[in-house]
């Protein structure tokens, strides 16, 4: 049976009492009964740790104080259980009550691959800002600073045995590292899975400006050097045109 597949999504919070709520309950209302939710908070003083221990169906909730989203993600990666781990940010909704299900659907049936990718969309204001699919996406688009929407990518755990966590030292493109890591150095077995999985909130770390642009430009670039690939700015430059497409 398809549910015999334990799925754990890990949520990081700090002091996101204004979306969580919305977060929660996306998960606890999804179909699929083995869901294993793991709330990371980073000492939150807004009510958002008191808002968690108010919903049952999440099976481990910390809070205390971290180094960065990426030291929490690797937190809920540690005490995660489940045979396959996704994250769902703490200003983020699933786009209906199935998404689960449907992933694991696709991981039962497809015993080979090791992660499945899929479409989110970009929200502000509840109006659909950008959509943004890994249609057509590609390992060796890496090099132009593309990859696949961070939430809509769930794996076995396996690979965080075998490949590694998230590597701490970045703040904005540690998802870039770790994705580039497997896709194209380590060359796991995914498949794109054509369904809008994920609603993001605008105003994240990542969409935060043009403050953000630039680190998460020299982050990127880092990232590559750390995995000894050569790029260049230029290269990076190519993203920026691809992402207008996206925009509604």
């Amino acid at each position: 049976m398809k549910s015999s597949i334990k799925i754990s999504i890990i949520t990081v919070t700090y002091n996101s009492i204004k979306t969580l709520e919305e977060t929660l309950n996306s998960v606890k209302y999804q179909t699929y009964p083995n869901i294993e939710h793991i709330i990371i908070d980073g000492a939150s003083t807004d009510g958002s740790y008191e808002l968690c221990k108010l919903y049952p169906h999440i099976c481990y909730l910390v809070s205390e104080k971290d180094s960065g989203m990426y030291d929490a993600l690797n937190k809920g990666i540690r005490v995660a259980t489940g045979d396959v781990i996704g994250l769902l940010n703490s200003d983020d909704t699933f786009t209906n009550n199935k998404i689960i299900e449907q992933i694991a659907i696709e991981f039962y049936n497809n015993s080979a691959i090791d992660a499945i990718i899929g479409d989110v969309n970009f929200v502000s204001k509840n109006k659909i800002i950008r959509h943004y699919s890994s249609s057509g996406w590609t390992p060796s688009k890496f090099k132009f600073g593309i990859m696949p929407p961070h939430p809509s990518f769930y794996c076995k755990k396996e690979l965080f045995n075998k490949y590694d966590l998230y590597n701490t030292t970045f703040k904005i493109a540690g998802d870039f590292e770790l994705l580039l890591r497997y896709f194209l150095i380590n060359k796991i077995n995914f498949k794109y899975l054509p369904i809008l999985m994920v609603d993001m909130k605008i105003g994240g770390l990542s969409t935060n400006g043009i403050r953000s642009n630039i680190v998460i430009n020299k982050e990127i670039v880092k990232a590559f050097n750390l995995n000894s690939i050569k790029t260049n700015y230029f290269y990076l430059l190519y993203r920026y045109i691809s992402k207008l497409k996206q925009f509604h």
